[in-house]
């Protein structure tokens, strides 16, 4: 069973959502959405990146960065830019990137079932980021970037939504990096009903995107109710912010790496112990058509990097993925990285940048050698997922990204 509510949004005026919807927290580090909110003071990166708005020489996790959060938020609330709907709402949330199409729903979802692991999750977090939206939640009273989940999809579900995007959204625009996003509002109580009973059918739902966010809201919730001796496990902090997409729209892009160094070897002795388990080509810059095939940049040359059998675990279903046998084969043994959720030496690159950012950092100097992935599948991610297995960190990269301040969910 899973349990998906509608609530009461605070979103933008239909004319300014295009000016509101801002990129999620966690895509911009803090100059890039300086530079993107000049000339837009209704964006919201004032309220989920608010160092913009203080000296750069103030720390990310200060106290009053989250400070500045909140008195972004409140005054947009006060000057009209987001109004509350008066009513319990579904929204339903269409992104249109290139060929690709995503639909989903946009509601809140229980804390408890995320507690009892019905909703499922495949990554750890780390402390430093969870305290992070802790924070961010506490200080705002507000959940203002949507947790990305998904569900094995169902064709009556799919069905009612379609019903709705036939109908005139109360949003559509396209943002500047091109993607088209939609915006319907599910107001019927009937309809209402209808999509809390076929959700209820569905056994459990997985965390695509955003286990610091959904993780800090159960901190939030066990916060407020030890603060709240009044608790019935009604109030709005017992549910946090979600979109739902079916498991078959989702867009699983790679997820690449660099590294600042080849840890003691010379580039000709590292080709010579990556030998040991790839086999090792020279190749154009085209990227990884199939699994346990990669592509290395190191010194101005691409090489496809193809795993030899017997090199990883192919019926176990963390240690066959691509990202583990990089990590097992290459990255902890040839260049000792051990931990890539806190070594420096090594950075992750989405692959909506391309191939030529992987370039442009290693040519820059600054790295010494990139990686190119094939992406993770949905179906990987949920049967791990379902085994109760965690994925090694920056295994998926989404694309579209759920835009920021389309619907805000408050807290009690």
């Amino acid at each position: 069973m899973s349990i998906v509510k509608p609530f009461q949004g605070l979103r933008p005026r239909r004319e300014l959502a295009a000016k509101v919807a801002a990129p999620p927290y966690d895509v911009l580090d803090s100059d890039e959405a300086r530079e993107m909110a000049k000339g837009n003071p209704l964006t919201f990166l004032h309220v989920n990146k608010p160092e913009i708005d203080l000296d750069p020489a103030i720390d990310v996790y200060d106290t009053r960065v989250y400070e500045k959060g909140a008195e972004n938020l409140r005054k947009f609330i006060a000057d009209g830019t987001l109004l509350q709907d008066p009513e319990e709402r579904y929204y339903i949330y269409r992104q249109i990137m290139g060929e690709h199409a995503q639909t989903g729903l946009v509601s809140i979802a229980s804390v408890d079932e995320y507690e009892q692991d019905l909703i499922k999750k495949h990554e750890f977090t780390r402390p430093v980021k969870e305290d992070d939206r802790v924070n961010h939640m506490k200080y705002l009273n507000a959940q203002v970037g949507p947790v990305f989940l998904t569900y094995k999809a169902r064709p009556e579900i799919d069905a009612l939504i379609e019903q709705y995007c036939q109908k005139t959204p109360e949003y559509d625009f396209v943002s500047p990096d091109q993607v088209r996003h939609t915006l319907w509002l599910v107001e019927d109580p009937a309809s209402i009903t209808k999509i809390g009973e076929l959700f209820a059918a569905v056994d459990v739902l997985y965390v695509a995107d955003g286990h610091h966010r959904s993780a800090a809201a159960q901190r939030v919730r066990d916060l407020k109710r030890r603060e709240n001796p009044a608790h019935s496990g009604r109030e709005s902090y017992n549910y946090f912010l979600v979109v739902i997409f079916p498991h078959d729209q989702m867009q699983i892009l790679d997820y690449n790496r660099v590294v600042k160094d080849l840890h003691g070897l010379s580039p000709e002795a590292l080709l010579d112990k990556i030998r040991e388990k790839f086999d090792v080509a020279e190749t154009e810059a085209v990227k990884p058509d199939r699994k346990r095939c990669f592509l290395m940049y190191l010194q101005g040359i691409w090489y496809r990097l193809t795993a030899k059998p017997g090199t990883y675990d192919s019926a176990d279903p963390v240690k066959s993925l691509d990202v583990s046998i990089l990590q097992d084969n290459l990255l902890t043994p040839l260049l000792g990285i051990r931990d890539p959720r806190k070594d420096k030496r090594i950075d992750f690159v989405g692959g909506i940048r391309g191939l030529k950012e992987l370039e442009k950092r290693v040519n820059s100097g600054q790295w010494e050698v990139a990686f190119a992935l094939h992406p993770t599948s949905i179906e990987e991610l949920m049967s791990i997922a379902d085994a109760g297995k965690v994925m090694p960190p920056k295994s998926t990269w989404f694309e579209p990204k759920l835009r920021s301040g389309l619907v805000v969910h408050l807290l009690d």
